[in-house]
């Protein structure tokens, strides 16, 4: 990088290094993100397994749709699924972050799939349970977040 008369870069080079930076950031945003739905999925899983009730403060509907028989598949708490995906999607945005680009190149589909199977949760929740849950709603919000930060990471590449 060269540094002109004056001690200044060039605004090209200066464009670069924000070019640079930017997908870092966004990367970083993304781990962060992924830890709410993280903490989340953890705690739903926990209380899933202990059997306990799970208090709803702002909507009317958790126990409705977290006792359903949409909340396991093949005996597996969907929340613990939630869990695995959330901590591959912290991982490999960490690592993306640090410079490992194959990470980011799976971050890409496992984020599209969550896109798509919290599409068709919001749809059970909203039309056939006909309840909602606000711990649901969260992980539906951070993965939209998710969705979004990856375009934003796609664009950046271009």
């Amino acid at each position: 990088m060269r540094i002109g008369a004056a001690g200044k870069r060039s605004s090209a080079e200066t464009n670069a290094v924000v070019r640079e930076r930017r997908p870092t950031a966004l990367y970083s945003a993304a781990s962060l993100v992924a830890l709410v739905g993280l903490a989340d999925a953890i705690y739903l899983t926990a209380k899933h397994i202990s059997g306990a009730s799970v208090p709803c403060t702002i909507v009317a509907g958790c126990e409705e749709v977290l006792t359903s028989s949409y909340a396991t598949i093949g005996g597996i708490p969907l929340a613990l699924i939630g869990a695995a995906a959330y901590f591959a999607v912290f991982s490999l945005a960490t690592l993306a972050a640090f410079g490992y680009k194959l990470a980011g190149t799976f971050l890409v589909p496992i984020v599209g799939l969550m896109f798509l199977t919290t599409i068709w949760l919001l749809y059970l929740q909203a039309f056939v349970i006909r309840h909602f849950c606000q711990f649901c709603l969260l992980s539906a919000a951070v993965t939209l977040l998710l969705s979004l930060l990856v375009v934003f990471i796609l664009r950046s590449k271009s």
